[in-house]
């Protein structure tokens, strides 16, 4: 619903009913990840998208209905078929889409997570997308790390939910939750999707260069909150660096450092040192490794990735931290311009957070998309 949600949040403050379908689940090649939403107005007017372009059509049909019927549909798509561009998923997958109706009487909650997803404070949405009793299917729960907002049916169910949740939502996770129709953990007969919602994860570029500018609109067209930082006022300014959120004016060691102790800082955060000056990288390096970050990347060539190697080794760090640094920065795609490294880098990333090989998908046999790796 991420996509989706300040339209909706609009159509809700109007008065108008609009069908939303969510992805549930996936299996083998589903080409969007569960939390992709689709929403289909009164006017038949659609925006976001649940297959890339698959099932749209009948999702959109099935929206329809569901807004007259009043009655949320949990639907299964799978492998293709003789009506495959119809009905079908032609990569040969299979996704579950929850498709319900949501206007003020039915999603009261919704400024409620639109505050907090605007504030970056993190909530999940927790809906009952099947159960045994049909009168239960659609009941939603919003969850914080310290309250809740609406109920799923009784308080067994609210706090078997609630807890599982947390735990999704601590790791930044969406998916569905399986129990006995009274919330039993050990059972079956009720599923729920969790929908995770979390602040942008931070993408930190240090080096006020022109390879930043680049990263930094690469960083920003992949949805993260994108910082510039380098310690030379002259160069650190906003107008070189218009698609970053923040420029910065530090040393990057100290500024990274204190953006960790301040807990602005998680698993998610992708670091990239384009300065390639030993007085600067060197510093930023040794905080950047020795904290839980989902990539640290350096430039430089094969001389200066040896000399900054030795550098660190001398600073104290070990073996097994300096294998966590991506060096020389980026995939090999024979990348010469800024932007052009851009996108090599933001290609690494993007292997390293899915398990990607980083080969050519012709030269290669078996799933395209796998499961998230982190």
């Amino acid at each position: 619903m991420h996509d989706v949600l300040d339209e909706l949040h609009r159509r809700w403050q109007a008065g108008q009913t609009v069908g939303v379908g969510t992805v549930v689940a996936t299996f083998s090649s589903a080409p969007r990840a569960p939390g992709a939403a689709m929403l289909v107005g009164a006017e038949g007017d659609v925006v976001g998208s649940v297959s890339g372009g698959c099932v749209e059509g009948a999702v959109y049909e099935l929206a329809q209905q569901v807004v007259d019927t009043r009655v949320p549909v949990l639907q299964r798509y799978g492998v293709s078929d003789d009506d495959a561009f119809a009905v079908g998923l032609t990569c040969g997958g299979i996704i579950d889409i929850f498709v319900e109706r949501i206007d003020r009487e039915s999603m009261p909650e919704l400024p409620d997570l639109v505050t907090s997803v605007r504030e970056g404070t993190p909530v999940a949405v927790a809906t009952i997308v099947e159960h045994t009793d049909p009168a239960l299917v659609g009941r939603r729960m919003l969850v914080w790390q310290d309250r809740v907002a609406g109920g799923l049916g009784s308080s067994r169910i609210d706090d078997a939910v609630a807890d599982d949740t947390r735990g999704l939502l601590a790791s930044g996770r969406s998916g569905t939750l399986r129990y006995g129709p009274e919330g039993q953990r050990r059972g079956e007969g009720m599923a729920v999707f969790v929908n995770s919602f979390e602040p942008q994860p931070r993408m930190l570029v240090f080096g006020a260069i022109d390879f930043a500018a680049a990263m930094a609109r690469m960083g920003s067209f992949l949805g993260y909150e994108v910082t510039v930082c380098d310690a030379r006022p002259v160069f650190a300014t906003k107008s070189r660096f218009p698609d970053a959120d923040h420029v910065v004016v530090d040393w990057p060691h100290r500024y990274l450092a204190a953006e960790a102790e301040a807990g602005r800082i998680d698993g998610r955060t992708v670091v990239t040192v384009l300065t390639h000056d030993p007085k600067f990288d060197v510093p930023v390096l040794k905080v950047a490794l020795r904290l839980d970050l989902a990539y640290v990347g350096a430039m430089g060539s094969r001389r200066t990735h040896d000399d900054r190697l030795r550098r660190l080794r001398e600073a104290g760090m070990t073996d097994a931290e300096l294998k966590r640094l991506s060096s020389p920065i980026g995939l090999d795609l024979g990348a010469r311009t800024p932007e052009e490294t851009a996108v090599s880098i933001a290609a690494e990333i993007i292997a390293l957070r899915w398990g990607g090989g980083g080969r050519r998908l012709s030269d290669t046999d078996g799933r395209i998309h796998t499961e998230q790796h982190r």
